[in-house]
């Protein structure tokens, strides 16, 4: 479960195996966490987070979508 980027209490992450689905990166908390798809941006499944929240993770994963395109590629291709 590579870690990409933390950001605050937000915590951008995959599991190794997931390789056949989308790129597409985990934003956890400490109790909760939410999939985006990658490209396009799209909330793929919330698990407990309130919708504030959602939205400030969305944020985040649009300003930082080329880097975590980049690590979700470079880490499922070496594999």
């Amino acid at each position: 479960m590579p870690t990409v980027l933390r950001i605050g209490s937000f915590r951008f992450h995959f599991y190794s195996d997931e390789r056949n689905e989308p790129p597409h990166i985990h934003v956890a908390t400490s109790d909760a966490e939410c999939k985006f798809w990658l490209s396009p941006i799209l909330l793929a499944r919330n698990k407990g987070v309130p919708q504030h929240v959602v939205r400030e993770m969305e944020r985040l994963v649009f300003e930082h979508q080329v880097e975590l395109l980049n690590a979700y590629e470079k880490f499922h291709n070496a594999a």
